[in-house]
């Protein structure tokens, strides 16, 4: 038996999993826009964490993303939990799923779905052949459970061992929802344990009210996913985190308080007698009731406490309070990658190539200012080092992170989109280096012969030509409708010519006789330095003009 049930959970797994990567796959970058296209309003927060898991099928992978985007500064904490409301109502539909008589169609939608998804030319057929591939392996999966278990049934010691979770009393409701917070946070899957608990009813081995306690349990252990992936994130991801548990324990609390009413209110809402069993044994009819009872839980919870989420959010933030540690400029890895949406995770890598960018930005200024300086400030040459440091950090993680990404099953628009994220943290990386090489080389000229104010004013004009060159780029890059290649292959072509004249500008007064000639070479390495700067920012627009 215990081969069966394993080889079954195996199974189902595995067709969860499927399910999940498949859907993602087909919506493609759907999940962005409808991230994108929330407000402040905290009903279509809730229709945005609905559709979210509607697509993904896990209410967990929302979670984690919801974390992680409130981690990234993407999303604000009321938004974050209005979504969470809409993820706990967009896991029910998974019950719905497999409430399905699955015997009856495992095998059928595993022959349906496994030669479009071999054999088909178009990549988005390929995905819905291997949406319905997975469904049917859900149920193959299920039905395997469902026999595997039957023999409990008869047996003694496992029916005097289940006796004190299905005597109806509050200790053995307790009981029940503490087995079902634990078994969730052993599989790490709501969905998963959902169904392993509807296999379990079905097959006549517990009965509805031991089914219903141990889906709200189900419903608390699913918030450890998220409050595990907050472990190394922000203030406002630890809250978003805490927000989701917090909703859920007390959404169970107050069920539990009525819970035998909850339990009679299934009952003689859904026809048919829950435990009534039929000639084989099976429980035909509580599937549907333990769906029901879900559906049921989630969104009578999430009207009743949707009014009061401003209080909620104030009193998380009251729990959860500001810290003052200096901000760490690198990327939080939350969660498991692979249990992460595509979409989503590219675009907290794109919001760390926008810190990245301004990171940079700064690194212009305080560069620029050091330059001019007309004495050597240990101030700003350790600002300058910082920020290079920085930008060293998080070009190593986000190409570390992207390429975790890009082990996915991606489409061609987040592949091409995951290489432009690659490709930008490294030209930002290259010119941070270029700036600091900058900043080594006047300081070197600081030591020996100070550069004539012609040369130095001749080289500030030609940066802020440059670092103006960049900011066109980089605001390119936030609006790709007003990124033209055009406009900067010819700007790079004007800064190339312009840094070779203003270097041989130089060195004929060298050859004067003007300047020593260690120092003639030093300003010629800062002039080449720029154009190198010039070289990865012109870079950067063909990475954007590819992806746009």
């Amino acid at each position: 038996m215990i081969y069966t049930v394993l080889g079954g959970l195996g199974i189902f797994f595995y067709g969860m999993r499927g399910m999940s990567d498949a859907m993602q796959a087909y919506a493609g970058n759907t999940i962005r826009t409808i991230i994108n296209s929330l407000t402040t309003h905290r009903v279509l927060a809730v229709l945005v964490g609905l559709g979210i898991t509607t697509i993904v099928q896990s209410s967990s992978i929302t979670t984690v993303m919801v974390v992680g985007l409130v981690n990234a500064g993407l999303m604000q904490l009321k938004q974050a939990v209005g979504v969470i409301f809409g993820a706990n109502i967009g896991t029910t539909i998974t019950g719905w799923i497999i409430s399905i008589k699955v015997g009856k169609y495992g095998l059928l939608l595993i022959g349906a779905g496994i030669f479009p998804m071999l054999f088909a030319k178009s990549e988005k057929l390929k995905q819905l052949a291997k949406v319905i591939f997975s469904v049917g392996l859900i149920f193959f999966g299920l039905k395997i459970m469902s026999g595997a278990f039957k023999p409990l049934r008869t047996m003694p010691e496992f029916l005097d061992m289940i006796s004190y979770f299905s005597a109806q009393n509050y200790s053995s409701y307790l009981a029940s929802i503490l087995v079902g917070c634990l078994l969730t946070l052993v599989v790490q899957s709501s969905s998963a344990m959902l169904g392993i608990t509807i296999a379990l009813a079905s097959s006549g081995v517990i009965h509805f009210h031991t089914a219903a306690a141990l889906v709200l349990g189900e419903n608390i252990g699913t918030t450890i996913t998220a409050l595990l992936a907050s472990v190394g994130g922000n203030i406002h991801a630890k809250r978003a985190s805490r927000a989701h548990a917090f909703f859920n324990v007390l959404g169970v609390l107050c069920i539990l308080t009525i819970f035998p009413y909850f339990v009679e209110f299934i009952e003689w809402l859904v026809p048919g007698n829950s435990n009534f069993i039929n000639e084989s044994g099976d429980k035909p009819n509580i599937a549907i009731h333990i769906a029901t009872g879900h559906t049921i839980f989630n969104v009578t919870a999430t009207i009743l406490f949707l009014p009061f989420i401003n209080h909620l959010v104030r009193f998380i933030q009251r729990i959860t309070p500001e810290t003052r540690e200096q901000e760490q400029y690198h990327l939080v890895m939350l969660g498991d990658l692979s249990q992460m949406a595509p979409s989503a995770a590219l675009l907290q890598a794109q919001t760390e190539i926008q810190k990245m960018s301004n990171i940079v930005t700064r690194m212009f200024a305080t560069t620029r200012e050091y330059i001019n300086s007309p004495e050597h400030s240990s101030e700003l040459e350790a600002k300058i080092r910082n920020y290079e440091h920085i930008t060293d950090n998080i070009q190593k993680e986000v190409t570390l992170f992207v390429c975790q990404i890009m082990e996915r099953a991606l489409t061609t628009e987040q592949s091409n989109e995951a290489q432009a994220v690659v490709r930008l943290a490294d030209e930002l990386e290259s010119i941070a280096d270029y700036l600091m090489l900058t900043a080594i080389l006047k300081k070197r000229c600081a030591k020996e012969t100070p550069i004539a104010d012609w040369a130095k004013t001749d080289y500030l004009n030609l940066f802020d030509q440059v670092d103006s060159f960049y900011t066109k780029v980089i605001v390119g890059m936030s609006d790709p409708v007003g990124h033209d290649q055009v406009i900067y292959d010819r700007m790079t072509k004007e800064l190339y010519l312009l840094t070779e004249d203003s270097r041989s500008r130089y060195v004929e007064r060298a050859a004067e006789g003007n300047y020593d000639p260690l120092s003639t070479l030093t300003f010629s390495d800062m002039v080449v330095a720029l154009r190198k700067v010039r070289s990865h920012v012109h870079n950067m627009s063909q990475a954007i003009t590819r992806n746009s």
